[in-house]
């Protein structure tokens, strides 16, 4: 008894997201964008039309109508609405014309407008885990109906046969056409959890939190994201201090993606080992030669210890998780590492060591999306701190080289990242979503990519 109390409180307590990720809100140009695309796709209406004339098992024919034949089906006008807690409902307005031998002999017309309509609930599947539309309560409304019958002919008869035959033939004609409309829409999640790469790095799986929410304006998908290693190991997402939230500014009915800077953080440690460099090149952009005479200029000890220049050779070796932050307008990655100056020596012995420092910085980034990835391209944005860490020299003034070194990060070192983020982070691949255009803000720990049609 005490469990089932439990369960009964619990169930009140609001709902708290597990783990920062990424929340998806699709507004109602997403949706009509969709349900239209899969209409369209589906050719739907007219595949049912082409079925109306054939015999079907344990369908009975109907009385006083025989060679039952649809055609002009018109274009559908498709409305959609939201209903808070359950999903959409669908107004799908059509017309066309039913032919056939009419019981009173000869051929009859009946031109039709009508109105479909169904709730669409947003549900859970069961086997896949993935968000599924199951149409219910499907209605056919007529709005207009004319025959090609003189309307003094009968009329109580007529009228009464038209009611009578057009609410057997419709439903079973129509309504189907909801349900098929909405398994193109359902293929479209298919790939939603499908693990995608990051480079060889790893993989990156939206999962889902919950089922998605209907609401007056919008269906929210949460996720919590999986970050995985190649080797299996899966990376955590650190806890987030605040609740993620779209900024509310953003028009009604419009849809948007956003990333928290916790989940962009946990991909990029996939490519951690990625921005290990070791750097044997003497010229390198608008930087001096890379010997030790031109090292020499910020520390004097070097030359006494090398009197006959040699080149240098760089190793940086990033040891901490790269941090993603993000402010209003601003984001930066935050670096903690070493940087090794050696000394390169002939006939293929190894370099000797110079000094061992310890250094953070910080770079800039910008984001931009291509195809179904997000990419990053950082620039630098300071060096905060170097401490030396050993020396082969004796004891010097690190900071002599603040500037040396951070002319090395942006000549050097930086393109090296650049060229790592290439491989992009995957986007959710959701509803055929079109990522292209979609318009990218930055705001309090997370980015926000609003998300438009073509």
């Amino acid at each position: 008894m005490l469990w089932i109390l439990c369960l009964g409180f619990c169930g009140l307590l609001p709902r708290t997201q597990a783990d920062p990720g990424a929340l998806l809100r699709l507004g109602m140009d997403v949706m009509n964008h969709e349900v239209q695309s899969a209409m369209d796709e589906s050719h739907i209406l007219e595949k049912m039309a082409a079925e109306a004339g054939k015999k079907r098992p344990g369908v009975k024919p109907i009385k006083g109508l025989t060679n039952l034949k649809v055609k002009d089906v018109k274009l559908p006008v498709i409305a959609l609405s939201f209903i808070p807690g359950v999903g959409i409902f669908q107004c799908v307005s059509t017309g066309m014309t039913i032919t056939g031998k009419s019981f009173m002999g000869g051929n009859m017309e009946i031109i039709v407008v009508l109105n479909i309509t169904a709730t669409n609930r947003l549900l859970q599947d069961e086997e896949t885990g993935l968000p599924t539309f199951k149409s219910e309560g499907c209605e056919v409304i007529l709005v207009s109906v004319k025959t090609n019958l003189p309307s003094n002919m009968l009329p109580k008869v007529v009228n009464k046969f038209l009611d009578s035959t057009l609410h057997k033939v419709l439903p079973d004609l129509m309504c189907p056409a909801i349900d098929a409309v909405l398994v193109y829409v359902n293929r479209k999640w298919a790939n939603l959890n499908a693990a995608m790469p990051v480079g060889q790095m790893g993989t990156v799986k939206y999962v889902l939190t919950s089922i998605p929410t209907a609401t007056a304006n919008y269906i929210q998908v949460d996720f919590s994201p999986v970050v995985q290693q190649q080797e299996g190991n899966a990376i955590q997402l650190a806890d987030a201090r605040e609740v993620l939230e779209f900024p509310k500014d953003y028009a009604t009915g419009s849809s948007q993606l956003l990333l928290s800077a916790a989940f962009l953080t946990a991909e990029l440690a996939l490519l951690q080992k990625s921005f290990d460099v070791t750097v044997r090149d003497r010229m390198i952009g608008e930087l001096p030669p890379q010997t030790t005479k031109t090292l020499a200029g910020f520390i004097p000890e070097v030359a006494e210890a090398y009197p006959k220049p040699k080149p240098l050779v760089t190793q940086i070796r990033i040891n901490k998780p790269p941090k993603v932050t993000m402010k209003m307008g601003k984001s930066l990655l935050l670096l903690h590492g070493t940087l090794e100056m050696l000394a390169a020596r002939r006939r293929g012995r190894a370099p000797v060591s110079i000094f061992l420092l310890e250094a953070h910085f910080n770079l800039k980034v910008q984001y931009s999306v291509r195809e179904d990835r997000l990419q990053m391209a950082t620039s630098l944005d300071r060096l905060l701190s170097l401490s030396r860490v050993s020396s082969s020299i004796g004891t010097f003034n690190e900071k002599e080289l603040t500037g040396f070194i951070t002319d090395y990060l942006r000549e050097a070192y930086i393109p090296v990242i650049n060229d790592a983020l290439q491989v992009g982070l995957p986007l959710p691949d959701i509803l055929d979503m079109n990522y292209n255009l979609a318009e990218l803000d930055i705001v309090e720990n997370a980015l926000v990519l609003d998300l438009k049609l073509d």
